[in-house]
């Protein structure tokens, strides 16, 4: 029987890309389930051999350990450069996005809390 290996929902696709390429390097035979036309089902990778499933967990542990360093020292080099996003830089790049998100914001926030005060 499969078990569940790794999670897809909200994992960059660069993340999945090296997962399934270091399931691969390792000859760990494994399946990827999508999310579905409506998107609510469980993206995610699994092992078809059980008795392989320790391995695996152990390999995508180290992995994550070596990926949130490299993730770190990546935004920790952001940081030093002064490029680390922010809001004020959203508000540069897309100014015109931001004015409407944050109207859009507001407005829902009103009509939220609107109605409590109303006397």
């Amino acid at each position: 029987m499969s078990k569940l290996l790794f999670r897809l929902r909200h994992v960059p696709e660069d993340e999945a890309d090296e997962v399934r390429e270091l399931l691969n390097e390792h000859h760990i035979e494994f399946y990827e389930t999508g999310a579905g036309n409506w998107g609510i089902s469980m993206p995610a990778l699994w092992i078809h051999d059980e008795s392989r499933f320790d391995e695996a967990r152990a390999l995508l542990e180290v992995y994550q350990q070596e990926r949130a360093q490299r993730m770190r020292e990546e935004y920790e080099e952001l940081v030093r450069f002064g490029q680390p996003d922010s809001m004020l830089t959203s508000f540069r790049q897309h100014p015109v996005r931001f004015i409407a998100f944050s109207l859009l914001i507001a407005a829902v926030l009103y009509l939220s809390v609107s109605s409590f005060f109303s006397f």
